[in-house]
């Protein structure tokens, strides 16, 4: 176990290793409980280095050997590594450990999943494979040779050598240790191939466990295409002759981009119609995506040090994002995008847990892994494009791999490559990855014979550590409507970057009204003093699809709110709006399924409480519930064409057409079922040839409440698929009434099928609670007790699935303080656990700071 009161890392601290690394040779002699890992590294002294410490990072390995060019030492060890006297010159360092993949239940280093050796050594997981310098400035060739029983043994780079019981692999780029891979196992390959675009012939394979066969061509087109579309937009082109993915059902994250040889979860790669909802077929596409993409933005040019994270994962989520714009529909994509940033994203950026884009100190690395270094960094790499312009960015990112490629970089040589193509100061552009919070922009507007004005005035609220925030550039993209519902000015970016600026618009022949922050051109949160009138122009009239969508957010946002606040009726204009936009049949149906999408439960209590309300959320989960009411029955006679709209009759296709039909359909069978008490979605469910039919059918059965007959009936059809079995179990307690919640998903731990050690079904059950926000905040604490339990028992097993889950309690100031006292009691037991681990006691004690 890791100490639990670690020490604070700072950026600025930061030095360089006093050795490079010339080459890694590592021989593995695997069993479950007593595999052998001999090293044989070529070490040399860094002349940039001022410190020539030798430290060697190494946690729950046993020593057998050590040896400086032949000769045996006895290093000086400790908890976290070992320390050795080393010449002044060029050595090879050997060294000899055991380790214990058989128990390692952190899933992190080497571990067993189901009989499978693999690896996740991202972020400082190689340190229990062998003794290393686990940093990502230390880069280094491997050679890897792997001796085992098992058919099919895979590491990073091309294989140059095998034989009956063991196989070597190379590979020739430098990469860090956090990307070394290697997987042993009982695998089916699914194979293919792709041609760059220098001709070069590539081997792909997918490697599943038998039984999975079947779930690999999709993943198999997405890789490709990835690789085609990362050609065609970026002249990015793969390096190497193979390229390898693998599935594990054990797994912390969602994949790893580890060079040649990508781990996937499970989830995250294996897909067919029988099983794997639209979602999951889009969420599969895009996880390949961004981890192929990684070849380049993370493994060619990586990060110096891990404060710069957000160098490699923003840019990548930023692609993969780009990406699928261009699969499939690229206003959804930004409004999901949105929608995900504002339920995820924003309340960490203004709760305890905030920090900027870039940390300036952190204690557990792997605690840093969040919504804000990854979607609000991408979203600061999208407003420098938008600044900066389409083909300035092109330009940039040319310069960028030329001039890193083979290095680990940072935030400054990032913006040094956009100001060396654009000669722009980008020094307040920077502030994006210094300053935390969310910044919130005012809106005043004047008219004045002819011409109108756009003051817009920037703040961001006080953060932990950052009391002080200074301006920031933010580029504000605002196009002008007329009086008829035409655009007299189409998109201009403005760039604010005072307190206070104030835009002119001239030569109009009456007021116009202003669509601003089009394409959610900035993450931030706009203050704008519009009417409901306003609001239903924009609804109707607006060119730009974001904001016409976020017309129709504000308007069920502010019918929302009163009726939490007043018990006011559900608002007519909105609801009259809402069914003139969906009986556009020229919209796209996904589109359209968007629009009927409400503000989430907890973003309401969000907006309350910023308000100086206290947010009660039965009395919201009560609103949304009579608001959908309200909805369906004003739209009762249109539901039964849109539902028609949404019929495919072809054979099934996760492609965006298709997905946004039965999206559409699944959102009107929704309010149809609260009409009729869910007998259409009964005979949905018996006539559903697709796992996105029959889980939609199912989830309307039970809001409903009914459907017992067919849960159990799904569990019999299914109980054999463990993904499958994973919708089953998060369904059942998303799906419960708020009082049933925390009941239902105890029940659920009790079940023979609740593997809590799997991290896929315990954020099944646990991450279901957390997220169903009612059931969660129930005033008698069940649901805070039940989450607690359950991560002061995972803490011992697994450190990073436990911290992340801890999140659930970030928000626990903003309620009544019966709720606070709860929330806090629960999270003081957690804290107060012997042996916590230092992931989870960093979290919980900066939640408890707040």
């Amino acid at each position: 176990m890791r100490d639990a009161a670690p020490t604070t890392i700072y950026l600025k601290d930061y030095t360089p290793f006093g050795y490079l690394v010339d080459s890694v040779h590592l021989t593995f002699d695997l069993t479950p409980h007593a595999t052998r890992v001999t090293s044989r590294i070529a070490f040399r002294p860094n002349p940039n280095a001022t410190d020539r410490t030798f430290f060697l990072h190494g946690e729950e390995l046993t020593l057998i050997r050590a040896a400086i060019d032949g000769g045996e030492i006895t290093p000086e060890l400790s908890d976290k590594g070992l320390t050795a006297i080393t010449p002044d010159a060029p050595f090879i360092w050997e060294a000899e450990v055991e380790i214990d993949p058989g128990n390692n239940t952190a899933l992190e280093g080497l571990y067993m999943s189901n009989g499978m050796y693999c690896t996740q050594c991202e972020a400082e997981g190689f340190r229990k494979i062998t003794y290393y310098p686990d940093r990502p400035d230390v880069m280094s060739t491997f050679t890897v040779r792997i001796n085992g029983d098992l058919p099919v043994l895979l590491s990073n780079g091309n294989p140059t050598a095998k034989g009956e019981g063991w196989a070597e692999w190379t590979d020739p780029w430098p990469k860090p240790a956090y990307l070394f891979a290697l997987v042993a196992g009982d695998l089916i390959a699914h194979p293919g191939q792709f041609t760059t675009m220098s001709d070069r012939e590539v081997e792909l394979n997918l490697w599943v466990r038998p039984g999975d066969e079947g779930k690999c061509a999709f993943g198999m087109e997405a890789l490709k295409k990835s690789m085609k579309w990362d050609e065609d937009v970026y002249g990015r082109e793969y390096d190497l002759d193979v390229f390898n993915i693998v599935a594990v059902d054990d797994f912390n994250m969602g994949a790893m981009e580890n060079k040649g040889l990508n781990i996937f979860n499970s989830s995250a790669v294996l897909a067919s119609p029988e099983t794997s909802t639209d979602a999951n077929f889009e969420r599969i596409e895009a996880i390949i995506a961004h981890e192929y993409f990684h070849n380049w933005t993370g493994n060619r040019i990586t990060c110096r040090d891990w404060f710069q994270l957000c160098l490699k994962e923003g840019l990548t989520v930023f692609r993969d994002a780009q990406f699928t714009s261009d699969m499939r529909s690229a206003p959804v994509k930004r409004i999901h995008d949105a929608i995900d940033l504002r339920s995820r994203q924003f309340p960490e950026d203004n709760g305890p847990l905030s920090h900027p884009v870039r940390p300036e100190s952190f204690q557990e690395i792997n605690n840093f892994y969040t919504a804000t270094v990854y979607e609000k960094g991408a979203e600061i790499i999208g407003m420098l494009k938008r600044l900066v312009g389409d083909e300035a960015y092109a330009k940039a990112l040319d310069l960028y791999f030329d001039r890193h490629d083979g290095q680990a970089c940072t935030i400054e040589d990032w913006l040094k490559v956009f100001e060396d193509t654009t000669d722009r100061d980008l020094s307040q552009f920077k502030r994006w990855y210094s300053q935390s919070g969310t910044p919130r922009i005012a809106v005043a507007e004047a008219w004045d014979d002819g011409t109108y004005t756009l003051t817009l005035s920037q703040r961001t609220e006080p953060t932990p550590g950052q009391d002080d925030k200074q301006p920031q550039v933010i580029p504000v993209a605002v196009g002008l409507l007329g009086p008829n519902g035409d655009e007299v000015r189409s998109t201009e970016v403005l760039e604010l970057t005072e307190t206070e600026q104030s835009f002119q618009f001239t030569g109009l022949a009456a007021r116009p009204v202003a669509s601003i922050l089009r394409d959610f051109s900035a993450p931030v949160i706009l203050e704008q003093d519009q009417t409901n009138s306003e609001r239903a122009f924009l609804l109707a009239h607006d060119t730009d699809p974001f904001n016409r969508w976020q017309a129709g957010r504000s308007l069920a946002q502010d019918t929302l709110l009163r009726m939490i606040s007043d018990e006011a009726a559900p608002d007519a204009d909105y609801l009259d709006g809402l069914l003139s936009v969906l009986r556009d049949g020229e919209l796209d149906p996904a589109y359209r399924a968007l629009m009927l999408g409400l503000p989430a439960q907890s973003e309401l209590a969000a907006t309350l409480y910023e308000r100086g309300d206290t947010p009660d959320p039965m009395a919201i989960w009560a609103a949304v519930e009579t608001l959908r009411q309200a909805t369906a029955q004003h739209m009762q006679d249109l539901l039964p064409r849109l539902h028609g709209e949404a019929m495919v009759d072809a054979p099934y296709s996760p492609d965006a057409e298709q997905s946004g039909k039965r999206a559409l359909g699944s959102a009107a069978l929704a309010l149809t079922s609260r009409l009729d008490g869910g007998a259409m979605a009964a005979d949905a469910y018996a006539n559903a040839d697709n796992m996105t039919l029959q889980l939609t059918a199912l989830s309307c059965l039970l809001r409903a409440r009914k459907g017992e007959e067919e849960l159990a009936g799904f569990y019999d059809q299914w109980k054999h698929d463990r993904l499958v079995m994973d919708k089953w179990f998060g369904l059942q307690v998303s799906m419960a009434s708020p009082e049933a919640t925390p009941k239902t998903a105890r029940a659920l731990t009790e079940h023979p099928d609740f593997n809590w050690k799997n991290p896929n079904r315990f954020r099944a059950v646990m991450g279901a609670l957390a997220m169903n926000h009612a059931g969660f905040h129930q005033t008698d604490g069940t649901g805070y007790q039940l989450l607690a339990d359950w991560l002061i028992r995972l803490d011992p097993v697994n450190p990073q699935t436990t911290a992340r889950m801890c999140a659930a309690f970030q928000t626990w100031t903003r309620y009544d303080a019966g709720r606070q006292d709860l929330m806090r009691a629960q999270l003081t037991r957690i804290a107060e656990t012997p042996n916590l681990s230092r992931d989870t006691t960093e979290m919980v004690s900066r939640i408890l700071g707040a």
